[in-house]
């Protein structure tokens, strides 16, 4: 992959250029955040034409290396006000690097009253060819509607990164949808409102066609053979491979609570005393029992053999949603108040149509039901409440927009965000080294930028997680960088040096676990002295007063991670 695409939005042209020599060796986040370091002022307006709209498969994108399809966008954040990366599982990464893509670049902007646009890149001769079409009649569409008028005009074999009617409607909390190998467009960049960004470029989907679509082949293949064979077998004996692709992610709800740090009632004091209704053992034992379009295990991405996403039925054995994530779950459930497994398939369906975040858009209706907005354990009226996104009501356009705010509409006092975002599903109290991250990542309350679950801590103890969460934070960059799956973690940060063999054997280039370390160190530097120059201080790597005086069951334990070590996290970097 050596070639950059950019599409001007404001022109409606097209140039396909050389990949700088200063971005030799970076891909997905290293890539997306460079760019939009090096392209984007700070200061600006993130739905203005000066923002970029970065899309990057990772350097092991598009190759036979089990679950390396990971697409990361980039942008600068119109929910946090900082840089961005938001990354998915599907088929975009898989795409963008059979045509030789590094990086597919929106700039620009039209008129508010062009478009919608469908951005058309196929491969003529093997090369990528672009186009940009208007098209109106997919104005407003929900993503499985416009994916399927896509599919009728491009195939159902291209590859569609969708905008969803949030996104249209510039509301921040919305995200982008990207086509499973199925054709679904269920796969979510949802983080950071970048489908808003996506909006304000007028673009409601991306279509990627490849003529023949075959495996990247490395330039050192003798070495990229053995490799990957290695890590496939590593990949299929590790113990956390058996246990996702049984349960899924929800394989962690059980987990989570047992630890306490499950979000229950808007991240309120208590536990959740239903949690078996909603644990991915009863998930599992539901989509076996309707025996229909639903699977307990599936593919997001080719290759993938941990096969941790899910395809859940309704009641008749029809398809009602995929995936049914952890955090979705969560969020969505427990902190919703919610113990019924079908309520909350219909929110994230609800939510996947829209093309919001799961994640912000629980965190948003819990802020709603503590104000009593809402009612906690209501799913239909929450279900209401986000059909008001579509009619404009002022709570509907609210919980659009995030849930900071939701919290200025209803008059909340307790609003679990970071810079911004609304906090993921771990309660920092019971696992403070997550809440490290959510405090100190450039990214805002966003555990795929640091998780520490798993670590071999004390999670309740406040020593020793500034320390965790820093390291946790450069191999969360390593692993966006080369397009791996947070759930490869066990294996890739675990058996670095054969990673490396892997990158370095894609370029044919020395590739050291020290290089992709330090590559993930400086991407984490260079995002927060984005984040500096856009604006922010060390007034906003804190968290919400309430988790530090309100002590958390069972354990009893407050936030207590002392605000100077958070200053001092990355000061000797």
């Amino acid at each position: 992959m050596v070639s950059i695409l950019r599409v001007d939005l404001r022109t409606l042209r097209s140039s396909l250029q050389p990949a700088p020599a200063a971005y030799d060796g970076l891909g997905g986040r290293c890539l997306t955040s460079r760019i939009v370091a090096d392209e984007v002022p700070p200061r600006c307006d993130p739905l203005g034409p000066d923002n970029r709209l970065v899309f990057a498969p990772g350097l092991l994108g598009g190759t036979n290396a089990s679950s390396s399809g990971r697409v990361s966008v980039g942008a600068k954040s119109p929910l946090t006000g900082g840089v961005k990366e938001s990354n998915a599982g599907g088929m975009t990464a898989t795409r963008l690097a059979q045509l030789g893509i590094m990086a597919l670049v929106l700039e620009g902007a039209p008129s508010a009253d062009a478009g919608p646009f469908v951005v058309v890149v196929r491969q003529v001769d093997g090369r990528p060819e672009t186009e940009v079409l208007s098209s109106p009649a997919l104005a407003g569409l929900p993503t499985t509607e416009a994916a399927a008028d896509l599919a009728t005009t491009f195939g159902p074999r291209a590859a569609f990164v969708i905008n969803g009617p949030a996104g249209e409607l510039l509301l921040k909390g919305a995200g982008i949808a990207h086509t499973d190998p199925e054709g679904r467009p269920c796969r979510y960049s949802a983080r950071g409102g970048l489908g808003a960004v996506m909006g304000s470029k007028r673009v409601k989907a991306i279509v990627l066609q490849v003529e023949r679509p075959r495996n990247r082949r490395a330039v050192d293949d003798a070495v990229w053979r053995e490799a990957v064979r290695e890590y496939g077998g590593l990949i299929r004996s590790s113990p956390g491979t058996e246990r996702f692709s049984t349960l899924g992610t929800a394989a962690m709800m059980e987990a989570v609570h047992a630890m306490g740090a499950l979000p229950h009632r808007n991240f309120g004091p208590a536990q959740f005393p239903e949690v078996e209704k909603v644990s991915g053992k009863r998930m599992r034992e539901v989509i076996l029992e309707r025996d229909g379009a639903g699977t307990p295990t599936h593919a997001c991405m080719p290759g993938c053999l941990i096969r941790c996403s899910n395809i859940y039925a309704d009641s008749d054995g029809g398809f009602l949603v995929s995936p049914m994530e952890y955090e979705t779950n969560v969020m969505l459930g427990p902190n919703l108040g919610i113990a019924d497994l079908d309520t909350i398939a219909r929110l994230n369906r609800q939510c996947n149509e829209l093309g919001l975040d799961t994640i912000e858009t629980g965190c948003a209706l819990g802020v709603a039901m503590e104000a009593g907005s809402l009612s906690f354990g209501n799913g239909h009226a929450a279900a209401e409440a986000l059909a008001g996104v579509l009619d404009g009501t002022d709570l509907g356009t609210a919980l659009g927009n995030g849930t900071v705010a939701t919290a200025e509409l209803v008059g909340a006092t307790r609003v679990p965000v970071v810079k911004g975002q609304g906090i993921a599903g771990y309660d920092p109290r019971g696992l403070k080294g997550n809440g490290v991250t959510y405090a100190t990542s450039p990214m805002g309350a966003d555990h795929t930028a640091g998780n520490a679950i798993g670590s071999p801590v004390d999670h309740l103890a406040a020593e020793g997680q500034v320390e965790l969460s820093r390291s946790q934070q450069i191999k969360a960059a390593v692993l966006d960088s080369l397009g791996l799956c947070s759930f490869t973690k066990a294996v890739s940060l675990g058996n670095l040096p054969l990673v490396a063999r892997l990158a370095g054997a894609m370029g044919g280039r020395p590739v050291s676990a020290d290089d992709l370390l330090r590559a993930g160190r400086d991407t984490v530097l260079l995002e927060r002295e984005f984040n500096r120059r856009a604006g922010m201080t060390e007034a906003d790597d804190r968290l919400p007063q309430f988790f530090a005086v309100e002590p958390l069951a069972p354990h009893m334990t407050v936030w207590d991670v002392p605000d100077e070590d958070l200053d001092a996290m990355w000061k000797d970097e």
